[in-house]
């Protein structure tokens, strides 16, 4: 009796249900029989014996021979349990050598809530997407900007995008090289909703604009054609006040120049 329970226990701990036991036990108990006289010896109703069955042959611990309605069904040496789970092992490595391929790929996915979120976009929508971004901004915008490498990168999207940040009454605030293309823009400030302090052109000349608003960094590399977008209060309010000093060194430039 006591040992019919720990191999009852065992094959449930391996992965059989409760009636998978019941079948396999009288089948072995058994030898050989008819879904009949096997349900019967396990105390089971005959459809539920049939698709247990079925289960137990596809693990190959069940052979089936004969026709119905004399179909047999024997079973095979329980040799096969270790076969059985020696061969799972096997599947459970492999996927598990997969798992692992990808899981450096997925923890870069993992947003976590104090964990900075970082996006990238590529080629010229991808660049278009990184100052959209922008529009949804609820604060003025602290800018790094170089005029010239913007509207050359996307032609013909910069004068739409300044009219529409207006509208949207988002002021910002650029550093920005002496350049013509820089002084023209200047020019438009007012209606632009901008204020732009100039930089000497030989010493602080750079390319990709950055963009500070609410608690994003948003990073647009023209050479590279990559957008970036950081998502962080800390990196942000760190480069809000890295900013301003900045700000306050370029209005003392912009004087001069």
């Amino acid at each position: 009796m006591n040992e019919n329970i720990d191999i009852k226990k065992s094959l449930e701990f391996i992965g059989f249900s409760n009636k998978e036991i019941s079948v396999y036990l009288a089948l072995l108990l058994l030898g050989k029989g008819t879904v009949t006289e096997i349900s019967r010896k396990a105390g089971i109703n005959r459809p539920t014996t049939y698709h247990i069955l079925a289960s137990l042959s596809s693990k190959e611990l069940v052979k089936v021979s004969g026709k119905e309605p004399k179909q047999e069904y024997t079973s095979e040496s329980p040799d096969q349990i270790e076969k059985l789970l020696l061969e799972k092992i096997k599947n459970d490595e492999k996927i598990l050598i997969e798992a692992k391929k990808i899981i450096p790929e997925l923890k870069s996915m993992h947003n976590i809530t104090d964990r900075p979120k970082v996006f990238f976009y590529e080629g010229q929508d991808g660049m278009k997407k990184v100052y959209e971004d922008t529009l949804t901004s609820h604060e003025p915008i602290r800018a790094y900007a170089t005029p010239d490498d913007m509207h050359a990168g996307l032609p013909g999207y910069f004068p739409d995008y300044y009219h529409r940040r207006a509208k949207a009454g988002i002021f910002i605030r650029a550093i920005a090289p002496v350049t013509e293309i820089g002084i023209e823009r200047k020019s438009h400030d007012k209606e632009e909703k901008r204020e732009i302090a100039f930089v000497p052109k030989d010493k602080y000349y750079f390319s990709p604009e950055i963009n500070i608003y609410d608690d994003k960094v948003m990073i647009a590399s023209w050479r590279e054609k990559l957008g970036i977008i950081i998502e962080s209060h800390e990196i942000a309010d760190a480069m809000k006040k890295i900013y301003e000093l900045a700000w306050a060194e370029a209005k003392r430039l912009d004087k001069e120049i």
